[in-house]
């Protein structure tokens, strides 16, 4: 599927997305898309937002203007928890949020089972499938104390596909991953937007974003201050935002030494 295909066609499309905290803006308009096929980061120093839009597009956030649309299903502020929404969406969080009194197996089919009300055996190979697919199928009895952290992180991947979403969320996932268990997870995720899911997530790591990502979404001050090619904007950033952003980081890409020279 080509850039154009993807464009005309998102799964997920948020317009004017504005939040508030008490006096606080914390999202000023924010408008974004991700089709089917694509892998965009969001990208921003800490408090710019991005976790937030995460939450909102997930159903856990209320906010005060603008629309979310996933594959049709329009959310117009009102935070919400239906079984609709949550066939659409899937949200991997950054601490995995795993129940630990289950086991891997238990914690993929529990919404399935007690939610969607699927049959436990069919709930069950499905969660094989997925663990198997993810590479830890021979985790399934594990409790989550039991797993590593790119273990348990897969296994979270799994509980959030578990009802089929074509939409993937992922907060911060390269947080606590090394930089080889990084590479891995990023032929993960391309491995599952070729299947024509969509996914959005943060993060920080620029070298996995250049790396793996379709397209890159920069936030600064609730606004998106800068998009497009991961290769392009985070090697010759055109923002001061962005430049920024790769300064406190503390990376240094070819163009953002000549941004300073400027």
């Amino acid at each position: 599927m080509d850039g154009a295909d993807r464009m005309s066609t998102p799964l997920l499309s948020v317009s004017g997305l504005r939040l508030e905290r008490g006096d606080r803006q914390v999202l000023r308009g924010v408008d974004l898309h991700v089709g089917p096929g694509e892998l965009v980061a969001l990208m921003g120093l800490s408090g710019s937002g991005k976790t937030t839009i995460l939450r909102a597009i997930a159903g856990l956030e209320p906010f005060n203007g603008g629309t979310i649309d996933v594959q049709g299903l329009v959310l117009d502020g009102g935070a919400r928890h239906h079984a609709d929404l949550h066939r659409r969406v899937g949200m991997v969080f950054q601490f995995h949020c795993l129940w630990d009194h289950l086991t891997a197996l238990e914690n993929i089919t529990l919404a399935p089972v007690h939610v969607y009300r699927a049959a436990a055996p069919d709930a069950a190979a499905r969660a094989r499938g997925l663990l198997q697919e993810l590479g830890v199928g021979h985790r399934e009895t594990a409790l989550p104390r039991e797993l590593s952290g790119g273990e348990a992180q897969r296994v979270a991947i799994a509980r959030a596909l578990a009802a089929d979403p074509k939409v993937l969320l992922m907060d911060e996932p390269t947080a606590s991953l090394d930089p080889a268990r990084r590479g891995e997870l990023g032929h993960t995720l391309r491995q599952l937007v070729a299947t024509g899911r969509s996914l959005l997530l943060t993060c920080h790591d620029d070298d996995f974003v250049r790396d793996f990502a379709t397209r890159v979404v920069v936030l600064a001050d609730g606004v998106v201050v800068e998009a497009g090619d991961p290769r392009v904007v985070l090697t010759s950033p055109s923002h001061p935002a962005t430049r920024r952003l790769l300064d406190v980081e503390g990376h240094t890409t070819q163009g953002l030494a000549a941004a300073g020279s400027r």
